[in-house]
């Protein structure tokens, strides 16, 4: 967790070889509280100073006789072997700003100088460089845990009872790690339902589905499906919405973090591992956008018409290569329309006649009990995979989430408020089912007249 501490503590690098503008720079840094700013008129001498001290960002000017900015961040690029250069480029020159980032700057600023604007640049490099090097340690962490459990695999062989106990107890302790990635409650983002749910086959799956408010208008949704079992998926998975988390912090566009993180999976992850993933992003009005990486079909019922619209995959998978590119397409909700987001789990759910649950019979349900509203999907999914599998095992997680879009200036009764205090206070005090409650609260939501309300 990064702190304004954290940020106002980070060592800095002023390098411009007017004495005058140095000065003056570093007295804007002073004055707004950062504590480790040092400076040099001399490029030459960059490379040996980041060497020894690793500064966490650089203020560069680009136009200097000895040697010139574009040089000098050719040498830093043999010191930072991850090829991140915290490097904040100072011009006056307008045609150089590309170049420059272009060069691997991660931003610039233009002179003459407008002190809130480098204060605000200057926060914003560092914010981000930070929680760069906290990922990379993240990252180096879960390779550790990874090449333990790998080494260790094919070796363990429990003999005793004892041990057979002592295993169950650590992977249920692992399995309450992953549940912890999970939303401990489903947020309540105005004019929207959202229902999710997660089977995981074995104490510890890859799915995992996640929601986070972005601003005051809008919010993001994923449902994330990584390959393989156990341990090895939980942490793939871990790392994954790490990523996430730290890209939408930092206020990366969709396509530009789903880019970041895939590159991280190719690289910190075995060949045969890779994730398919869902994205969406949705403000108040119902509007915004999607990328499908290889993700199973997801449905958008549309309440004017009555017709499902299929929204398939057109990217890889996470962690298939290194140059992948993602591409968001738009989406569209208005009132009393529906989107379902299931995982190949849902759809690949086998009987004991080897027979798999299907999109069709999706589809079927979705049709029938999406004019009822989204709850009502969440249950009749429910008890239709727990009909169809018999108790089955299953070979990968079921996960499903469903996002309903509603107009709360209708929910005249104020039955929506009273819908979340029950369902966080009667499963302490009542037997009577939260989601039944649900249902009739939802329905209680959509009348404006108690008379055209009927349990």
């Amino acid at each position: 967790m990064i702190t304004s501490v954290d940020i106002l503590n980070a060592k800095i690098l002023i390098v411009d070889d007017k004495e005058a503008n140095v000065k003056l720079i570093e007295g804007v840094l002073r004055v707004a509280g950062y504590t480790s700013v040092h400076s040099t008129t001399d490029p030459n001498e960059v490379c040996v100073l980041h060497r020894k001290n690793q500064y966490d960002l650089i203020l560069l000017d680009l136009q200097m006789p000895a040697m010139d900015g574009f040089q000098v961040m050719e040498d830093l690029k043999e010191i930072e072997a991850g090829g991140y250069l915290p490097v904040l480029v100072i011009t006056a020159q307008p045609k150089h700003k590309l170049r420059a980032l272009e060069a691997g700057a991660k931003d610039f600023v233009s002179k003459p100088f407008d002190f809130a604007e480098l204060r605000a640049r200057v926060h914003n490099i560092l914010e981000v460089r930070l929680l760069h090097r906290e990922t990379k340690n993240y990252s180096k962490l879960l390779e550790e845990w990874v090449r333990e459990l790998e080494a260790t695999r094919e070796v363990v062989r429990l003999k005793t009872l004892e041990e057979r106990n002592q295993r169950e107890r650590e992977l249920a302790s692992a399995q309450e790690t992953q549940r912890s990635l999970l939303p401990r409650v489903l947020p309540q983002f105005e004019n929207f339902h959202i229902h999710a749910f997660k089977n995981p086959t074995s104490y510890v799956g890859g799915n995992f589905y996640d929601f986070r408010q972005l601003s005051s208008r809008d919010w993001m949704g994923v449902l994330a499906d990584s390959s393989g079992k156990g341990m090895s998926a939980a942490l793939l998975s871990s790392m994954v919405l790490g990523a996430l988390s730290m890209e939408f912090r930092s206020g990366t566009e969709p396509r530009e973090a789903l880019s970041r993180v895939n590159r991280l999976v190719y690289e910190k992850s075995f060949p045969s591992q890779f994730v398919r993933l869902f994205l969406f992003l949705l403000n108040q009005d119902g509007v915004g956008q999607f990328i499908s990486a290889g993700h199973t079909p997801v449905y958008l019922f549309n309440s004017a018409t009555g017709g499902i619209e299929e929204l398939v995959s057109d990217a890889d998978m996470l962690g298939m290569s290194d140059f992948a590119s993602y591409r968001s397409r738009k989406l569209h909700l208005n009132n009393g329309d529906i989107l379902v987001v299931p995982s190949g789990g849902l759809i690949k759910a086998e009987n004991s006649r080897g027979e798999m649950f299907g999109e069709e019979s999706l589809r079927e349900i979705i049709k029938q009990e999406a004019p009822s509203g989204s709850d009502m999907i969440g249950r009749r999914l429910l008890k239709a995979v727990e009909t169809f599998t018999q108790g089955m095992p299953q070979t990968d997680d079921i996960t499903f989430v469903v996002v309903e879009k509603y107009d709360s200036s209708r929910d005249f009764w104020g039955a929506q408020r009273v819908r979340t205090m029950f369902a966080e206070v009667l499963p302490r005090v009542s037997p009577f089912p939260v989601p039944r409650l649900h249902y009739h609260f939802d329905r209680l939501s959509r009348a404006r007249d108690l008379r055209l309300y009927t349990p």
